[in-house]
């Protein structure tokens, strides 16, 4: 059992833990909610945050068991490289025809599948924090979630102000989905022992490939768009002569 005073250092502990390692976190949570209307961008940020949360509980609980799971960080890297790389194409028309209200659930999709995927590194260190203490963890996590979704907010508010954050977010994904890869329990030991370089390119090579993917796809998106506005342009156009005649 936890003295009041070992309770309190160690709960302060798994604040600060959190905090620190949510930062990517509040990342994918902020590029998500970036195309909801403004009225829906801090209901979307809550409804994101709260079952991302609870995964982070569960995967504390069960963090022993999946760690031992054979390829799982690799299968989790490879989601992870897929939000990064829809995260950089900008919506269309037929995505805002869907409504808000899709959006809103597809902005919390991602938050939650993305969380969860970065959270498996994260919980080994709280769960440390907390030395089986569940209650503990628990509160630890809850008093964090304010925390995260004020910096959310916040990192919503400077991409909103600077698109060019768009792209340095899903290179920080695409990184992190590369760490995530390359520190499953079934590659690491091949890895530290027979390519320990792969520690250092794997995570770059996963942050330039979603920027290049989703640079080319944003642009080929972008002349269909041209395209389109073209083809649309000439037809009034002929509508109109046709009237006039």
């Amino acid at each position: 059992m936890f003295e009041f005073g070992e309770f309190l250092m160690a709960l302060l502990q798994i604040i600060w833990i959190n905090i620190l390692l949510s930062g990517d976190n509040a990342v994918v949570i902020a590029m998500a909610c970036r195309s909801l209307p403004p009225k829906q961008q801090k209901l979307g940020i809550i409804l994101g945050t709260g079952p991302a949360v609870v995964l982070r509980i569960v995967f504390t609980i069960l963090i022993a068991y999946l760690l031992q799971i054979p390829f799982l960080k690799v299968a989790g890297g490879v989601l992870l490289l897929w939000i990064a790389y829809k995260l950089m194409i900008p919506e269309n028309e037929e995505n805002h025809a869907v409504g808000t209200g899709g959006s809103l659930i597809e902005a919390v999709k991602t938050i939650v599948i993305a969380d969860a995927v970065m959270s498996l590194d994260n919980v080994i260190a709280i769960a440390a924090a907390a030395k089986g203490n569940m209650p503990l963890l628990v509160i630890g996590l809850v008093i964090s979630i304010p925390l995260i979704v004020f910096g959310s907010t916040l990192v919503l508010g400077l991409i909103n102000r600077f698109p060019v954050l768009v792209t340095a977010g899903a290179a920080l994904l695409g990184y992190i989905a590369g760490e995530v890869i390359v520190s499953d329990p079934t590659l690491v030991a091949w890895v530290e022992h027979d390519a320990p370089v792969l520690h250092s390119v794997v995570p770059f090579v996963g942050a330039i490939a979603v920027v290049a993917l989703g640079y080319v796809m944003a642009r080929k998106a972008a002349r269909a768009g041209e395209a389109e506005d073209a083809l649309g342009a000439v037809q009034a156009d002929a509508v109109a002569s046709d009237a006039t005649d």
